[in-house]
């Protein structure tokens, strides 16, 4: 188990992508799945990273370039990474660079850096399954979108490097964009702070529910989110900032100290429970500790799929 806070010291999310996994499934009883039906798609230059059992060696002896054979068609699978990339995923954790080292901190990661990890294990996961692997970042609208292919792990990892945090998350948008362009079924990972209605989630989860696809929710929590520091004094009144609104408001301290940690609690019942009634699998996260759960809790869901 590789605590997050370490994981930034590796110099790139492929890396890190290769020693979540490796550390998650250590000593588990995993296998690859080999046996796909695929369609060649088209060429391109191989990167480090990429799966070597894609290089056709044949067009490597006729031009001395070393080619990348993507395919489409009937894989294993297909997972779509939907990744929420609002401001209020960076509000907590240490701020930076995803993949840059840090010296000398122990500080839990943002949940942005945080969720780009398993984004990339994800990724990561299919490729060594035979899986294609896509990913969609949003905010208020649709920012990155890459359908679904074999061999595309290095492309995720580029365009999670290249994440910036900002406004709101539109739930319905990005789930009706993903509806429009995963036509065949597959496997959607939604990661997510879910700072949203509950009710609206769920609406946006059948949408992607109704066309067959497997749905599986990674809710992240910061740990000061999940217990919040009032800095006020007992009695009296703290300040607050909304991280995608930039509005102000003032709390009771008090209130803040007890009543907030259950309506977090009923907050997430109340996804779980949407959740549910939309057919997803429901996985809650925090930062500060190892992916490990996550990624073996995907497998097992993974590998329920026919």
């Amino acid at each position: 188990m590789i605590p997050p806070a370490l994981l930034a010291r590796l110099a790139s999310l492929d890396l890190v992508a290769r020693a979540v996994v490796d550390g998650a499934l250590h000593g588990a009883h995993y296998t690859d799945r080999p046996g796909f039906s695929q369609e060649f798609a088209e060429y391109r230059d191989y990167m480090p990273g990429d799966d070597p059992r894609f290089i056709d060696w044949n067009a490597y002896a006729r031009t001395d370039r070393t080619l990348l054979k993507l395919f489409e068609g009937e894989t294993n699978t297909r997972l779509l990474v939907l990744l929420d990339t609002s401001a209020s995923m960076d509000a907590f954790g240490r701020r930076g660079v995803l993949g840059q080292a840090r010296d000398r901190s122990d500080e839990a990661p943002t949940k942005l850096r945080y969720a780009a990890y398993l984004a990339a294990a994800l990724a990561h996961i299919a490729g060594r399954q035979h899986d294609a692997a896509g990913l969609l970042t949003f905010d208020d609208a649709v920012r990155t979108f890459l359908a679904p292919r074999l061999g595309q792990a290095q492309q995720v990892f580029h365009r999670l490097d290249e994440l910036t945090p900002s406004g709101g998350s539109d739930w319905t948008e990005a789930f009706s964009y993903a509806a429009s362009r995963m036509t065949k079924r597959g496997i959607i990972a939604a990661i997510s702070d879910f700072y949203c209605d509950p009710a609206d989630f769920g609406r946006a989860l059948r949408i992607l529910g109704t066309r067959g696809h497997d749905l599986i929710a990674f809710h992240v929590l910061d740990a000061e989110e999940r217990q919040p520091r009032a800095r006020g004094p007992l009695g009296g009144n703290v300040t607050l900032r909304d991280a995608e609104s930039g509005q102000v408001i003032e709390v009771d301290a008090a209130d803040l100290r007890t009543r907030y940690p259950e309506r977090l609690d009923a907050h997430e019942r109340a996804l779980r429970r949407e959740a549910g009634g939309a057919g997803a699998h429901y996985v809650r996260l925090n930062a500060d500790e190892p992916l490990d759960r996550a990624l073996l809790g995907y497998l097992r869901f993974r590998n329920r799929r026919p």
